[in-house]
């Protein structure tokens, strides 16, 4: 089954295995190589629902192995991250500035990954919880 978001149709599923394969292909040594093969990979879009959500988790552990950096979310508003990857597959300068300004070397900081994904969650819609609070509810 072919899928599509608004007027943006993602990889056809007939090609979707070579997608993936030439995908895993890419460099990923730097930022840029790093911001190019997430680009992809949101393009190739495997699964009907969770990609943005999983995407960006699979983008901050390539950070995070290749760079030691991790992606502080909650710097990037929702219609600056959609607008930008929507043009992504024909211009990636925009959500690579996005991402570079919302770059922290701060690895291990509970407080950041919780922003980090309400932040993301909220980007698809999903704000009933905040990963803040539930760790602080006793739970």
């Amino acid at each position: 089954m072919n899928l599509a978001k608004g007027n943006f149709r993602f990889a056809s599923a007939l090609y979707l295995e070579s997608a993936i394969r030439s995908i895993e292909a890419m460099p990923q040594g730097n930022f840029d190589q790093i911001v190019e093969k997430y680009v992809e990979m949101n393009i190739a879009h495997p699964f009907r629902e969770g990609n943005g959500r999983s995407g960006r988790i699979w983008l901050d552990h390539m950070f995070r192995c290749e760079l030691g950096r991790t992606v502080d979310w909650s710097l990037i508003g929702r219609e600056d991250y959609l607008l930008a990857m929507e043009r992504s597959p024909e211009r990636d300068l925009e959500i690579k500035a996005l991402l570079g300004q919302a770059l922290s070397d701060d690895l291990h900081s509970v407080a950041l990954l919780a922003r980090s994904v309400d932040a993301s969650y909220a980007y698809e819609g999903y704000d009933a919880y905040r990963a803040e609070e539930l760790g602080s509810s006793g739970a």
